[in-house]
């Protein structure tokens, strides 16, 4: 649904676009939702399902999970402030399995739109993280890891909450990733799977798109961009493809561009996320 709450976009697609460049979250948007993991943990537990995300909004900007995404505490020290805040509401759970439930899975479908977004428009992540597990999609195994990797190297900019000290919502992760693209919010679109993150993008200008169930979350950018998204026109291949930009849209832009990111210090170094 679109992030107003909405129903879905339809699905034909709008004849001209002024969208530039699209955002990307990265977990629960380009990897399966972390949500489906911490329900499981909590079945297991035998405690009300959500009670993980309850405490997480739970003074947002300075509980254990805002801490770690701006690297303010350690792995161990999350997990202690973590597990107080659960006990302070009668539960007994475990930070270490909570960190361990947050590398999902890399959906292909959302992978092949990048691959079409990229010839076309700009395409950049901005993604709250940790520093755990593998890589910044903190990845579980090393194979994951390099799922993840390659997915991430489409992006020509990722700007992680771990190494720039914000997180969303604050505004200024936003501003900061459009800063390094060089390009004006009133010509991006966001994807995000939480409402609260898609709120600030909305308010700098940004078309956005709050993705639940990743298929219609596609319907909806296939709207905004004005080409379709899911399947590849082979290269070189005359006749019809869904790809192809409709009369009136946007001209693509296809200058090569590197993957970059931003270090604490606000400079960007031009390797790919690393898959440590």
């Amino acid at each position: 649904m679109t992030e107003n709450g909405g129903p879905p976009l339809a699905s034909p697609l709008v004849t001209e676009s002024t969208i530039d460049a699209v955002l990307f979250d990265f977990g629960g948007v380009i990897t399966t939702s972390p949500f489906e993991s911490f329900n499981r943990y909590e079945a297991e537990l035998g405690i009300a399902l959500d009670t993980i995300r309850g405490i997480n909004a739970t003074n947002p900007d300075d509980n254990a999970w805002a801490k770690m995404e701006r690297s303010e505490v350690t792995l161990d020290e999350f997990a202690e402030l973590f597990e107080a805040e659960a006990a302070a509401i009668g539960h007994e759970v475990s930070g270490h399995a909570v960190l361990d439930c947050l590398s999902g899975d890399v959906r292909p479908q959302m992978v092949r739109a990048l691959d079409i977004l990229k010839e076309r428009v700009r395409i950049g992540c901005i993604t709250n993280n940790m520093r755990q597990g593998h890589g910044a999609g903190m990845a579980r195994t090393e194979d994951q890891a390099a799922r993840v990797a390659d997915a991430m190297s489409r992006f020509e900019v990722v700007i992680e909450s771990s190494k720039v000290g914000l997180r969303k919502p604050d505004p200024r992760i936003y501003e900061l990733a459009c800063s390094e693209m060089a390009i004006e919010p009133g010509h991006a679109a966001y994807l995000d799977d939480l409402g609260i993150n898609c709120k600030p993008a909305r308010a700098l200008g940004m078309a956005t798109v709050k993705v639940g169930d990743p298929d219609i979350a596609l319907d909806e950018l296939e709207a905004i961009v004005g080409f379709g998204l899911r399947c590849r026109q082979l290269r070189g291949r005359a006749g019809s493809s869904t790809d192809r930009a409709p009369a009136g849209a946007h001209r693509p832009i296809r200058t090569p561009v590197n993957p970059t990111r931003v270090d604490p210090r606000g400079r960007l170094d031009d390797r790919r996320p690393t898959t440590r």
